[in-house]
């Protein structure tokens, strides 16, 4: 399955275009298509970074591609049917705890040929996804057996005059800083909007658990 929305299924960083709102979390009703339609998951940085991405990604997307929050993608394509198994593991890394501080270290924006990205470093965070995909490598597609690559998407869907503009105007004076991964978020793809269905807390384990 391919799309033309932002680090929705089929997609990658090279293009990756802006997807659909996130729609009223609720299972009241869903068909059965909806059940099997893929799911995304994704992480959502602590603030002031957080507010920080969302602010630029309100300035640099297009205003009628801009429906989406500003987010990181883990897994771009996970199968709908398996929600439940997904969710179980999900939630017993909220209920554990990660070994340590989910640090994440922001550098500098890089192009997308139509927009900019911010890469980032995020070790511990980079071992919680491999232990994923380990878990998950059966539903996993080819995109996501690449290993994870983590950015923050501010612009795209722009002319590559407009997006090398933003790109300079970004790069001058930056600074690389740290935050945090604060939680992720489990959405359902409805070929075009997300739905966002679960939110899954991310903390260090208590050392008198481990």
């Amino acid at each position: 399955m391919t799309t033309q929305h932002d680090d929705g299924p089929g997609t990658d960083l090279a293009a990756a275009p802006d997807g659909g709102p996130p729609q009223p979390v609720g299972q009241a009703g869903t068909s059965t298509g909806e059940r099997r339609a893929p799911l995304l998951l994704t992480l959502q940085l602590a603030d002031p970074a957080q507010g920080l991405f969302q602010a630029l990604r309100d300035r640099h997307f297009p205003a009628d591609r801009n429906v989406v929050p500003a987010h990181v993608s883990l897994f771009h394509h996970l199968p709908g049917e398996e929600r439940r198994p997904i969710t179980k593991r999900l939630r017993e890394i909220e209920t554990t705890g990660l070994p340590s501080r989910p640090v994440v270290r922001v550098e500098a924006p890089v192009p997308l040929g139509h927009g900019v990205a911010f890469r980032l470093q995020a070790p511990v965070l980079k071992e919680m996804h491999s232990k994923l995909a380990a878990d998950w490598t059966d539903w996993l597609t080819p995109q996501d057996r690449q290993g994870w690559h983590p950015h923050v998407t501010v612009q795209n869907k722009v002319s590559p005059d407009i997006a090398r503009t933003t790109l300079g105007r970004l790069q001058r004076g930056f600074m690389p800083f740290e935050t945090e991964g604060a939680c992720l978020h489990l959405w359902r793809y409805l070929g075009g909007p997300w739905e966002r269905l679960d939110t899954f807390i991310l903390k260090v384990a208590d050392p008198q658990l481990r």
